[in-house]
This record gives C-alpha cells, structure tokens and sequence, in this order.
C-alpha cells in the first residue's frame, strides 16, 4: 500500500485551462463567490466552513455524565477521553451531580457550575436534549451526543431528533451525533509523514479498515464519526478538511447525504484546493438504499443523480472499503503525473498480457513505446520478448544488474507516467530483487511506481519490509484495486488542472426570460403543449412554427400560413401521451385533410372526456436525431437537468445522462458523451452528421430554466427534440411543463 461560445448561456471551460505546472495544492481556479453570494434562485454559492479546529484540538473538555465505576460503560468512555485529552494537551473537566472527583480529578455537579470556557463537551447521557439547552448558557463550542434511539429508529425518532437539532441551532454550538461513537479520540500514530487522509464515517465500523491503514505506514490525520448528522454532516467535515495542509485525500463511508446543496458547495471547495474526496456511496440497489435509510434516517437520493453529481465535482466513488483504502492512499501520496501513459512491466508475458487487457479495458492509455526505447531496453531483454509495452523482461534479468537498469529506462521514457509491475507470486530471491529494484528506483522519480503483490499469504520479506517499508511505491494486492486507484489519480488530476468552480458563474440575477417564463406559470397545473412550448421560446428554444385553433376553418387558415405539409395535435393540460390516443396527425397536405383531421382529433377528445385548449396546427420538421432533454426535482439536489435519446421508445432505451444545476458547456457536452447512442449524434448508416453545438445549447438554456424557475417549475420534458443536421439547430416537437 502507498504506505466557440455558441448562445447567450454558453460558459466554455477548456478555454480556462490552468497551466499542467501549477500545483492543485495552492491553486485556486476561478475566481472564488464572496461570502454570503447566492445564486438566482436564493441559495448559496460557497461552502460555509465550520472552524473544527476546536473539535479535534480542543483547550478544555467537559465529560458530562463521566464515570469511574468498574463495569459502567461510561467508565471506559471516561478512561479513554483522559488518555485522548491528555495526549492532545486538553484539561478535562467532569460533570456529574453526585461525585466530588472522578479518576481523581476534581467534579462539578452540573453543566450551569462549569467556571471555565470549553471547548468540546462530550454527552455520556441518555437523553442529550435537556444538557444542550443548559450547555447554551455556558457558550460551549462543540458537543458530542453518542445516544441512539433518533431518526434511525423511525418516525418518533425522527421527530426527537428534529426537537435536538433546533434546540441545536438555538444554543449556537455545533453538535456531532447523536448515534455517533468515539472515533474521533482514536490514538493516531504521530511517527508517520507525509500527507495523510483524512477520515469521515457515518458508520463507525466501516471506517476500520482505513484506520487500521497506520499499520502498514499510511498517515491518518483525523476521523469524522458523523452518526446522524442532527447537525454537523459529512459537508461540514469535507469542507474542513480541504483546506488542511496536511490533508492529501478525504476518505468517505457516505450512507445518506443531509443536504445535497452543502455536499456540492463541499466537493466544490475540495476541487479548488486540489484535494481527492473517495467516497464509498451505500444505497445503489432499493436494498441498500432502504437499510441505509434504517441506520441513519437520511434520505439516500436518486443513485443516478448521486452518481453523476459526485462525477460532475471530482468526487471519486468505489463501491468497497478495500478499494477506498487503496484509491484514497494513493491519491494522498502519489505526485502529480508527468504524463498519461501507462507501462506494465512484469517477469512473465502472461502477466503483463492479462494486466495490460484489464487495464486497457478500464480506459488507462498504454503507450507503445518508440522503436528507440525498445531498443535500449533489448541490450538487457532477450530480443525475442516484447518489449513494445507491456515490457516481458523474461525473468532472468531482474536477478543481477540489469533489473534496475530496465525500470530506469522505462520510467525515462517521456510518454511514461506509471510504471505498474505485477508480481503474481513471490519466487525469492528472483521477487525479493525485483521489489528491491523497484522501490529504489521509485526513491530516484517523481514518477508513479505501482507493485500488485498478489501472494494471498502477506508475511513474505519482500512486501512487509520492503514494498510497504517504502512511501513512494504503491502496493497492492489485487489488479482491480490497482488499475481502478492508478485511473482514479489520472483522472483526478486531469480534472483539477481544468477545473473551474460552476458556482463562480452561476447566475445572480433573474434574466429578462425569466419574466416572460414567470408570467406563463399555473401553480400546482401541468401546461397543455401551447403552453409549455411558449415557455420554452421565452428562453429562446426553438420550436415549430404553430398556431392554437379551436374550429376547422381556422386550422385550413393556419395550415395555409405555417405551410404545408402540417402535423395536427390535439393540446389540452391534461394530455401527457397523445400519440396512444390517437391524438396527433403527420403529413397533412391539403385543406381536406386538415378538416378532417381537425373533427377527427376533436371527437377523439370529446370521447375520451378530455379537455382542449384548441388544436396545435403545426410546421412539420426535417428528419433529424430525437432527444429528450428535461428537468426534474431530486430530493437532495433539488433541479436537475437530464439528456439522453428520445422518440417514443425513450423509457424502453433508458440511455439517459444527467447533471445538477449550475453547469456549463463542458459538462453538457460530457453529458452527451456518457450516452451509449451518442454515436447517432455523429451520424451512422449514411445519416448526417447532427447539429451538436444547437443540442449543447438547449441543454444550457434548460439548465439556466431550471435554476431561475426554481420555485415555479416541478417538472418539464422536451421528448422529442429534434436535433436537425449540422448547422441547422434543434427544434422542439413537443413538450410537457407541469408547475409547483
């Protein structure tokens, strides 16, 4: 283990590229919103940044409830707050109503009797209610609850600890738990350097195994046991911990997320200054999701959105505690990349083929190395081995001189960023001179020497002393783990050199569409077609040229000024699906026609017991590509924008990427990129290459939409957009608004 703008609304981020030399530690891209900024629709647009320091080094501690009868778990608490404060140069002062002196140490009897200021006072009470609101008086900064029975045990849980966080938020002081644990007055290990990850765990347990990452060498600086989050969340620490120097990466067990607004605002400042956040996020199957929500009582959010939110703020997400060891720690240490490529280099052809498979299969680039190199590396490679990459050096030659010679070589090789040697078995000394040669070399670089060790067994020399003895070569010990870690630091780093912040840009003031949209809006009623299609041209959104009816005459009127041919469409608020009732008519070319289809659509509509604001006669389109871009509500982010195939088979295709409001063009055209039909949009079977920039540009101004009409929109869908041929837009065919 390592111990063209195109529109009004269009931001293009890669023309903000930070230059590759500048370090993401001290690096701020983008100009950073003043304190107190909000966006358009009132919310903020900077991570407000509680002061931990106090927490996690506190001046003085009050034990209320503090214990030094054997047996009494309060006993132990007590026993292990003494040797924490102690070890962090804190006074711990007990409260208890009946004792002179706990373990020694001189009691007071109540919260309101504390003569000094304290820092931190730890809760040892069943009810922590009461103690908060005395705690109020004495101007407390930080309070620690570790009594369960709240939101996770269901609805009268819920309300308890609703009547705890107000009671919170009344007294001025920050509240960690309840349902926490003392995780965070863990001993850390103070002989280890480097930069170190920082810890944050809604469930104790499962924050263990990156503990326990101190004996194998791995710096932990702090651990953030957020329990039930009734105040203090996984935002506030992520924030903290960003802008600690020590910190290298943030390592999270997330359950459910308190607010998705604060999380973002927290990635956000994580993304600023630099720093991975790896995140092991429960709650991706209905399963997981509801035992998530049992435990700690917090909504788990829409997985999808969750997915893509976390992708769209760097934040990397593994699904394993063994994977969130391995990606954090690397992520912490490893320094930034010189370049992009990959090489395997293994004893066996077999093993750097079935690596170089996996690898190349998980997006890492394994150059082919130059015809020169290749040869540099045959004066000590037999000539009939490739050397091309991955490099087969045969065995032999890692056993005398020649082995540190060839990793010299590769590591030289501008084009090389990593060099991965998987060593499926040890076969000393052949094993033992091969790790040797590898850590040396990895002290002599600032480039990423990684080692897979995969002997199940662990006790062997070469990887206890020597692999993990040495802090500039990552080991691990499966491949999975070692090709997901090394491509989440290449791509961690990609993202942060071109990194600018969306809440920098976001907008502060409504914009002239926004009144022309406002004035459209029916709260609590779903807009007929007309109506939602008006919205859409107020933000500029091309539609069709159409006209509103309500007889036959006026339709062959209408007919005759959109032109012909025409499609005719029943439009009324409560229609969601016309084309299953038969309610939409194409290529109709003659007065005729349109009367006919006019009384057709009307009986239809009158049978079916539907009410109509009028038929839409209608300019029939070019072919084109069909999308669908939308807007729904999340629970935890609030708007979100989604793009993906449309048409009529658009629930059956599923293909669909989506993104949280504030975003600019780079992530729109990210969305388009993540869609397995995106290759319709470059034109197949003969077909014309579609008008991306106009589809990039209606997904900005239905993201812009989204976030101005925030309090007014619950939902708008655009299925089909038709996406016409480069050069000649995107036009709406239909839409469906529905109102808050």
């Amino acid at each position: 283990m390592l111990g063209s703008t195109h529109g009004t609304f269009t931001t293009d981020l890669r023309a903000r590229v930070v230059a590759c030399g500048e370090s993401p530690r001290t690096a701020v891209h983008g100009v950073a919103a003043a304190p107190g900024d909000q966006d358009v629709s009132g919310r903020p647009l900077h991570a407000a940044v509680p002061d931990l320091d106090r927490f996690f080094r506190p001046e003085s501690v009050a034990v209320i409830g503090a214990s030094d009868t054997e047996g009494r778990p309060n006993t132990g608490i007590t026993r292990q707050l003494l040797a924490w404060a102690e070890r962090v140069g804190a006074r711990l002062v007990p409260v208890h109503p009946t004792r002179t002196s706990v373990f020694g140490i001189d009691c007071v009897p109540s919260v309101g009797a504390l003569t000094e200021p304290v820092d931190l006072a730890v809760l040892l009470v069943a009810d922590p209610l009461p103690v908060i609101e005395e705690l109020a008086e004495t101007k407390v900064k930080f309070a620690v609850a570790f009594a369960s029975g709240f939101a996770e045990t269901g609805e009268a849980g819920a309300a308890a600890q609703e009547r705890l966080a107000a009671a919170v938020r009344r007294s001025g002081l920050r509240l960690l738990g309840p349902n926490t644990n003392l995780n965070a007055f863990e001993r850390f290990r103070e002989d280890l350097d480097g930069p170190a990850v920082a810890l944050i765990t809604q469930s104790g347990h499962q924050g263990r195994p990156v503990f326990t990452l101190q004996e194998l060498g791995v710096r932990l600086s702090h651990w953030a046991p957020t329990g039930n989050e009734a105040d203090l969340e996984t935002s506030d620490f992520i924030s903290y911990f960003a802008g600690r120097p020590e910190v290298g990466a943030i390592a999270c067990y997330v359950e459910g997320l308190k607010d998705g607004r604060s999380f973002l605002l927290a990635a956000d400042r994580a993304a600023r200054h630099g720093v991975p956040v790896v995140a092991v996020k429960v709650g991706r199957t209905e399963t997981g999701a509801r035992t998530a929500a049992s435990h700690t009582g917090k909504l788990t959010g829409a997985d999808q959105v969750v997915d893509a939110a976390m992708r769209q703020y760097g934040v990397i997400r593994v699904d394993g505690l063994d994977q969130l060891q391995d990606t954090a720690t690397l992520l912490a240490r490893a320094r930034r990349p010189h370049a992009d490529g990959v090489v395997v280099y293994s004893i066996s052809g077999g093993t750097g083929a079935h690596f170089a498979d996996l690898a190349t299969e998980a997006g890492l680039q394994l150059p082919t190395l130059p015809g020169a190199k290749q040869d540099e590396l045959h004066q000590w490679i037999p000539e009939y081995l490739s050397v091309a990459n991955p490099v087969d050096n045969g065995g032999h030659p890692v056993g005398d001189w020649r082995g540190r010679k060839i990793i010299d070589a590769i590591l030289a090789d501008p084009s090389v960023g990593v060099l991965i040697c998987p060593i499926t078995g040890p076969f000393p000394p052949m094993s033992d001179k091969l790790a040797q040669d590898l850590v040396d070399a990895a002290e002599a670089t600032d480039k990423l020497v990684c080692v897979v060790w995969g002997s199940p067994v662990g006790t062997e020399d070469a990887y206890r002393t020597t692999l993990l003895g040495s802090s500039r070569v990552a080991t691990f010990r499966t491949f999975a783990n070692c090709i997901g870690a090394v491509k989440a630091y290449l791509d961690h780093h990609r993202f942060t050199t071109a990194y600018r912040s969306p809440f920098d840009e976001a907008p502060r003031t409504p914009s002239p569409s926004f009144r022309k949209a406002q004035a459209l809006m029916r709260p609590g009623r779903r807009l007929s077609e007309h109506a939602a299609k008006q919205l859409l041209r107020a933000y500029g959104i091309r539609v069709p040229r159409e006209q509103l009816v309500t007889s036959a005459a006026a339709a062959v009127r209408a007919a005759g000024l959109v032109g012909y041919p025409v499609v005719m469409k029943a439009s009324g608020a409560q229609l969601a699906h016309k084309t299953e009732l038969g309610l939409v008519k194409v290529g109709l070319t003659s007065a005729s026609q349109v009367r006919d289809a006019y009384r057709e659509l009307t009986d239809i509509a009158h049978f079916e017991s539907i009410d109509l604001d009028g038929i839409l006669v209608c300019q029939m389109v070019g072919r084109g590509v069909e999308m669908v871009v939308g807007v729904t509500r999340d629970d935890l982010f609030g708007p979100t924008v989604t793009v993906g195939l449309g048409g009529v088979l658009v629930e059956v295709l599923n293909d669909t990427a989506v993104r949280v409001p504030p975003f600019g063009e780079y992530e729109a055209r990210s969305m388009l990129a993540e869609l397995r039909g995106r290759a319709l949009l470059d034109g197949v079977r003969g077909a014309p290459p579609a008008d991306v920039d106009a589809l990039v540009e209606v997904v900005l101004r239905v993201q812009r939409m989204a976030l101005e009409l925030d309090g007014d929109l619950a939902e708008l869908d655009i299925n089909p957009l038709m996406v016409l041929p480069r050069g000649q837009g995107a036009v709406a065919l239909d839409a469906l608004a529905v109102c808050r």
